[in-house]
């Protein structure tokens, strides 16, 4: 079964390959060499979590359009939704991308990769092979994977603090994390969480419908199935073959913008096609099942709280027959929150219910433009007037200026 992943975007692929004899594989443009082409240093680094999983930072040190390369920069961390990669941070360009922004107003930007994803595929204890190197979900990268990479950037810029932003999944860790290792709140000068995922009960998403039923309750047949797999496997040729169907000046393309937001939906409104063409470069980019089984679990019980592997193993694991929610009162960091209208994975009604058990929230922003959506926070063509400039300002003023 797991293996219709593989065969579904292939055929798909060499369809688009064989229908265009222009069509020539090239190959992977990575986080660091996007940085570069722009005139921008950039560095790699690797992280080591305790479980063993090996973790890509991409760096932008300095901007070479400030001089300022001598003098401490504070830190701020990126990270990205499910699905996806660092490279959603820089797939709009230096005049839009959060990134560039960020490191063009004397920032020192780190750019996380969760385990599982392209950049972020080895573990030093398991293979890659092993459905042990899967089983893991969003809980885990928030607890270990987003803590590993916290402390390894204070530690090397030897800052007590650092900004942090997330998209999507990457707001979901950074509840999980501030919420089950309380001590990481005086790790974070601000938080800032575009498109917040934390409760799902209102879910618009036709992936709700479709899937939610088969695996939203522990138990049935395709829990055991898919459980512990890849979820959408990264493949190289695959990849590089949707790249060049995809790419700019496909007329391919619409097939794949509305690959994208049959997952998102929202419409297209908004979406800068330059964008969502340099994305598909490196998406999807690889994750776990779980992480999307989570998900539907949560969008099924309408609360926000662990893996629920069914009452026996729960009781091993969690000494209760069900799961326990996440404490969202033990997040005393600086947050600040922007969700839009036309999200339909997170939407209005579900982020009022995020707000409302976030006491400690400092911002609940929503964007003013009502077709504005779950993706156009990474590739919307107005997404530095309606979100990057405000994140840029805020972190401004925790640094008095």
């Amino acid at each position: 079964m797991r293996y219709i992943f593989y065969v579904l975007p292939l055929l798909l692929a060499l369809g688009l390959a064989s229908a265009d004899p222009k069509i020539t594989l090239h190959g992977m443009v990575k986080s660091d060499e996007r940085i570069r082409s722009h005139g921008y240093p950039a560095e790699t680094h690797e992280v080591v979590t305790e479980d063993g999983y090996v973790l890509t930072l991409f760096r932008i040190p300095y901007s070479h359009k400030l001089n300022n390369k001598a003098q401490k920069r504070q830190p701020v961390l990126l990270q990205h939704g499910l699905f996806s990669n660092s490279d959603c941070w820089l797939c709009s360009g230096p005049d839009n991308s959060l990134a560039y922004l960020l490191a063009d107003a004397g920032y020192d930007v780190w750019l996380g990769n969760a385990r599982g994803n392209i950049y972020s595929r080895a573990n030093e204890l398991i293979s890659l092979n092993s459905p042990k190197f899967w089983h893991f979900d969003w809980h885990e990268i928030g607890t270990i994977d987003i803590a590993a990479m916290i402390d390894y950037i204070l530690d090397e810029t030897q800052y007590k603090q650092l900004h942090y932003a997330g998209h999507s999944q990457g707001t979901t860790v950074y509840l999980v994390l501030l919420s089950e290792r309380p001590e990481y709140n005086e790790k974070i000068k601000s938080g800032h969480l575009l498109a917040p995922c934390a409760f799902f009960e209102h879910g618009k998403s036709a992936i709700f419908r479709w899937l939610g039923p088969l695996v939203g309750t522990p138990g049935g047949v395709w829990n055991q199935l898919l459980v512990d797999t890849e979820l959408i496997p990264y493949n190289n040729i695959v990849n590089r073959l949707a790249d060049n169907g995809c790419g700019s000046g496909s007329p391919y393309d619409s097939i794949c913008k509305n690959g994208f937001l049959m997952f998102a939906n929202g419409g297209y409104e908004n979406i800068n096609l330059t964008s969502m063409q340099a994305m598909i470069e490196t998406h999807p980019a690889g994750s776990s099942s779980n992480q999307g089984i989570h998900y539907l679990q949560l969008y099924a019980s309408h609360e926000f709280r662990q893996y629920d592997w069914g009452s026996k193993k729960n009781r091993e694991l969690y000494g209760q027959d069900l799961p326990p929610d996440y404490d969202l009162s033990k997040i005393t960091a600086n947050t600040h929150s922007y969700s839009s209208q036309n999200d339909a994975l997170c939407g209005p009604q579900d982020v009022d219910t995020l707000v409302s058990q976030f006491v400690h929230l400092t911002e609940d922003h929503r964007v003013p433009w009502s077709s504005f959506n779950h993706l156009d926070f990474i590739v919307a063509k107005n997404m530095k007037e309606l979100v990057n400039d405000l994140i840029v300002e805020r972190i401004n003023s925790y640094e008095g200026r």
